[in-house]
């Protein structure tokens, strides 16, 4: 198989994952996932694997051939895996799960390398672009930052006592992070850098984005500047794109008709891929606000998409 410039996934409480042609809609490859519904989907930097959060385990495929079978299999979470993301050359995996750890898996040797220990069923984590802390967000409310040079916690904040914390993002720069909760607020931070490490948190900024549960937050990508969007998936059925700008609401995207689980934009920002109970994925215009294209074919919940339509990092 050719390697294909862009790649889009998704997966669905229905037991598989499907690749998909973003401009057609066409589905052409359909993976069974008998063992567990899919959580989550990562797409490697060379755009050569896709990763697979399941319960408990996480699965590699190689996106370039057909076979069903998996590649690789990472197994020591106990638990559904919330989150997985990838180093920017690729050369490790983060992960994080609901039996409370976050842990980082070396793609070129068995087994886990470092286990933290949140104490409290992890939602979300993302790696901040130093390259060198994990940020993760837990059931409890609370935000921990991992420092992978000292191996340690480094910070810890709570925005609201006993609120999830659904889903986190950072922009490309690490200017800002940006969590969201189960009660549809959105807390922005300023990341100051501090001596060597960017631990220091400052508020900047308290947005009510939805009535409903936030499902999933992301701030847009560099090639996107000098706009900056904060987009927001919701129970209410709806995706929000904010101007980080005032947190001005730009667009309301309305279309999918059940909770909307997962979103990623496009490389420039200009498309936002999203993922939805109502069982479709969906492309659409950040400058319009209106839907593009429709991906049909899951027969449950589709609850998460991946998508890669930028160039490979550079060797």
């Amino acid at each position: 198989m050719s390697q294909p410039s862009v790649v889009l996934a998704t997966a669905s409480y229905d037991h598989t994952i499907k690749f998909w042609e973003a401009k057609s809609a066409r589905c052409y490859r359909t993976i069974q996932y008998p063992e567990s519904q899919v959580n989550r989907l990562e797409i490697t930097p060379d755009k050569r694997f896709l990763a697979a959060a399941g319960n408990p385990h996480i699965r590699l495929f190689d996106i370039n051939s057909n076979s069903p079978l998996p590649l690789r299999s990472f197994d020591s979470h106990t638990n559904n895996v919330m989150a997985v993301g990838f180093q920017c050359d690729g050369n490790w995996m983060y992960s994080g799960s609901e039996d409370g750890t976050v842990k980082i898996w070396d793609l070129r040797a068995p087994g886990c390398q470092r286990e933290y220990e949140s104490r409290a069923a992890v939602n979300t984590v993302v790696l901040h672009p130093n390259q060198t802390e994990l940020i993760s967000g837990d059931q409890n409310g609370n935000i921990r930052v991992w420092d992978l040079r000292a191996n340690s916690c480094s910070c810890e904040l709570v925005p609201e006592v006993d609120t999830a914390v659904r889903s986190l993002t950072v922009m490309w720069d690490g200017s800002l992070i940006v969590a969201a909760n189960n009660r549809g607020t959105c807390y922005v931070w300023r990341l100051l850098h501090g001596t060597e490490t960017m631990t220091n948190f400052e508020p900047l900024h308290k947005l009510q984005a939805h009535d409903g549960y936030i499902l999933k937050c992301l701030l847009s990508p560099e090639l996107c500047e000098p706009n900056r969007y904060l987009a927001t998936a919701s129970s209410d059925h709806t995706v929000k794109i904010w101007n980080v700008d005032g947190f001005t609401l730009e667009k309301t995207l309305i279309g999918h008709e059940r909770w909307v689980w997962d979103c990623v934009f496009s490389v420039d920002g200009a498309f936002l891929i999203t993922a939805s109970s109502d069982t479709t994925a969906r492309l659409w215009s950040t400058s319009t606000g209106k839907d593009i294209k429709v991906y049909q074919g899951h027969h449950k919940a589709t609850v998460c998409c991946a998508l890669h339509d930028g160039p490979e990092p550079s060797s």
